[in-house]
């Protein structure tokens, strides 16, 4: 009898253990319940969203009201009139921009500083002068490259110390790397405000506000670059017993060099046109030219110097692309078509 039990036993657990349909009912469930929450939140999200969205235009559409009430011209009644500056400074006379251009005499009889042209030559020798928009460009370039080598020269031993893999100890580091960071905090112009006010207006003031805002700049991207060398190098003569100075020039420097100096010339589009930037706050160069022509209404001289800002700017660009493919190669390029 104990023998017929035992083989109804066996036969129900494997019945209990085989059986397909024990937990068959509790999936789609649970599976309807995840959609279901899943579908809530989602929904919850939108709604807190569009939610936002309708505070923060109502918050701009108020704010934008009580500045127009607030402001004597009415900016949604002057809205209509926002270009009508461009019409001031189209030009009657085409001609008249490469007159300003090359500082050529006008013909006509009109007078007036809108139209004389020829009084801004700068004579050189003889005859031979160069117009006065070209020299203000020199100015202009002459302040973005004396910048940037005064930026490279002292971001260089900077990024050394401000490099996890290179600095000497860790308080110089921390003080050199808080110290790149304070010289890119501000922008170029409010430090040319700065020392505008202190050694008057003119280049001077220009160069120390780019001056300092590239060494800044260039120190981060910089340390950056010493911070992905190969140790190789400088394990190698680290174990001669090189010091600081001799693992920096031997085993860093040649493997840092090329991305320093492409860097730098990456650097020095920028400075063009910040020190164009700067000029209209009494930095010297066209820029400050720039400025007067457009708010006195000169058409013809304002077109010319934007003219002739442009064609500088896309040479320069160009110029400095084709010198930083050939020093690191156009294989660095390749990621950026």
């Amino acid at each position: 009898m104990q023998a017929a039990l035992f083989p109804a036993k066996k036969a129900d657990t494997f019945m209990t253990l085989a059986d397909p349909t024990a937990h068959a009912p509790t999936t789609p469930q649970s599976a309807r319940e995840i959609g279901d929450a899943w579908s809530k939140m989602v929904a919850r999200r939108r709604f807190y969203t569009g939610l936002g969205l309708v505070i923060l235009f109502a918050a701009f559409v108020a704010s934008l009201r009580f500045a127009d009430e607030s402001n004597a011209g009415h900016f949604f009644e002057r809205l209509p009139h926002l270009f009508d500056f461009l019409s001031w400074l189209i030009p009657k006379d085409w001609n008249d921009v490469w007159r300003a251009l090359f500082d050529i005499a006008s013909p006509t009889q009109r007078t007036g500083e809108e139209y004389n042209f020829a009084e801004g030559r700068v004579y050189v020798w003889g005859g031979f002068y160069i117009p006065e928009y070209f020299e203000l460009m020199i100015i202009t370039i002459n302040v973005a490259l004396v910048s940037t080598i005064i930026g490279f020269i002292f971001a260089v031993p900077l990024s050394f110390l401000v490099a996890r893999n290179l600095a000497p100890s860790n308080p110089p580091r921390i003080i050199a790397k808080r110290l790149t960071e304070l010289l890119r905090a501000f922008p170029e112009i409010v430090i040319a405000g700065l020392f505008s006010a202190i050694l008057s207006i003119g280049p001077v003031a220009a160069i120390i506000a780019v001056s300092l805002h590239t060494i800044g700049a260039l120190g981060k991207l910089f340390y950056e670059v010493v911070e992905n060398i190969d140790m190789k190098p400088d394990e190698g003569i680290k174990a001669v017993g090189a010091s600081w100075s001799e693992r920096v020039r031997f085993a860093a420097m040649p493997q840092v060099m090329p991305n320093f100096v492409s860097y730098a010339l990456l650097r020095l589009e920028i400075n063009v046109r910040a020190s164009t930037i700067i000029g209209a706050v009494g930095g010297g160069g066209i820029g400050e030219e720039l400025k007067l022509s457009i708010s006195r209404g000169f058409g013809a001289k304002t077109m010319a110097l934007v003219l002739l800002l442009f064609i500088t700017i896309v040479a320069v660009d160009q110029f400095s692309a084709w010198l930083r493919r050939r020093l690191v190669g156009e294989h660095a390029f390749l990621l950026q078509h």
